[in-house]
């Protein structure tokens, strides 16, 4: 046996046969194993290596409340068990005593251990397999931002059946694999450049992909993140989490996506992480010239005569107004002005995307001008604005923010 262990999550009062085969499974690989039990409902068949009592005196209430309350009024008894299990997990992991996270289940299980899941670091291994791992509504909410693998079981996690038997194997397979893999002292040598994250999107594309080089060619390791909403706020949690060293942020549309209802808002503090973490930043306002709306009833009657650009049916950009550009300028320069570190914002005087430029669906000179102008008024420093004579999507913007970045890189280590 090795000295990895996988941490098994279960509610064993509905599945403790399920789970009992799971951890001979487990066991069978050569790897650890340990079952945390977050029944809810009933006494379980057998106890787990962490029992449901300790799990729920961990969240801060009585296995008998959890159960009283399980029928009534189940958020406050789920909701205990993802504290007092999340709680159990992260001491787990920061001991040194699990190298990876399971479960399986339907819609309960699912939100329980995948909550519980979001405790533990990006790049730890964690899978899993639910019954409803397809569901259109429910998924975003149970992976989030976070790197969890789910695995669709397609028939009901109930019992085990020859079609269950095959998806479950398959599932416990995929994360004994990831944790015999799971090395995060090798992860962490392999770092000897300073990491710099990127927001990145299709409209930015030509500035993202030079930039991309041009940070390799001055000595650091970029990282994208697409910023449809999830993966920028990912980076935020990323920047909190202590993984990134530097950011160039092209793509600050979840501003105005969270402040107008957009369709790809990305939570209220974007920008604001970097600038509470002291990490040096250039900043661009590429998305800001345009709101998401694909799929929203009324839209073209809500923000008729504006300039839109249909790209499928999903995706529909509607051009920002003046004052939603000034607007979004009054929030990034509170959060810019609360910077720890060096940063700079790049303007670009010829538009800021690739639908944002002359003869182009959402072209507004006067839009992208009032949101300068309501930035340097705001800005503490107004002196942290550089102006490019160029398009965002452009290799020419490129080149000016990345010499922009190692200037505030410099200033920064200075």
């Amino acid at each position: 046996m090795t000295d990895k262990t996988v941490l098994l999550v279960a509610n064993l009062d509905t599945r403790g046969a399920e789970f009992k085969q799971f951890k001979d499974l487990v066991l069978e690989q050569g790897l650890g194993a340990t079952l945390m039990d977050v029944s809810m409902e009933r006494e379980p068949p057998f106890t787990g290596d962490i029992t449901c009592e300790e799990v729920a005196e961990a969240g801060g209430l009585p296995i008998e409340t959890v159960r009283a309350k399980y029928s009534v009024e189940r958020k406050t008894s789920t909701d205990c068990m993802i504290r007092g299990g999340g709680r159990i997990a992260r001491r787990l992991f920061e001991e040194g005593r699990i190298q990876g996270i399971f479960g399986a289940g339907g819609a309960t299980a699912t939100l329980i251990v995948t909550s519980i899941m979001k405790q533990l670091p990006f790049g730890f291994p964690k899978v899993m397999a639910s019954s409803i791992g397809s569901h259109p509504k429910y998924v975003g909410q149970y992976v989030g931002t976070k790197d969890i693998m789910m695995l669709n079981t397609v028939v009901d996690v109930m019992d085990i059946n020859p079609l269950l038997r095959r998806q479950l194997t398959n599932a416990v397979g995929a994360v004994c694999g990831a944790v015999r893999l799971y090395d995060p002292e090798a992860d962490a040598a392999a770092v000897d450049k300073p990491v710099v994250g990127i927001t990145s999107f299709g409209f930015a594309e030509r500035c993202v992909e030079p930039a991309i080089e041009l940070l390799r060619q001055a000595g650091f390791q970029p990282v994208p993140f697409h910023a449809q909403g999830k993966g920028d706020r990912a980076m935020d949690e990323v920047i909190r989490d202590g993984m990134l060293d530097g950011v160039f942020d092209v793509v600050t549309r979840g501003i105005g996506e969270e402040l107008l209802g957009g369709n790809c808002a990305a939570g209220p503090d974007r920008v604001l992480a970097a600038s509470e973490k002291g990490l040096p930043q250039v900043v661009a306002p590429s998305g800001l010239d345009m709101l998401s709306v694909g799929g929203m009833k009324g839209w073209e009657e809500k923000y008729a005569g504006r300039g839109f650009a249909v790209i499928d049916e999903l995706r529909v950009e509607v051009r920002t107004s003046a004052e939603e550009c000034r607007e979004m300028a009054r929030i990034m320069a509170g959060r810019l002005n609360r910077a720890r570190a060096p940063f700079m914002v790049m303007l670009p005087t010829k538009g800021w995307s690739s639908l944002d430029r002359e003869g182009k669906a959402l072209y507004d000179p006067q839009a992208d001008a009032a949101f300068a102008q309501e930035l340097r008024a705001r800005l503490d420093d107004p002196s942290r604005i550089r102006e490019v004579e160029a398009n965002l999507y452009s290799e020419e913007f490129a080149q000016a923010c990345i010499a922009a970045f190692v200037e505030v890189w410099r200033e920064h280590e200075a």
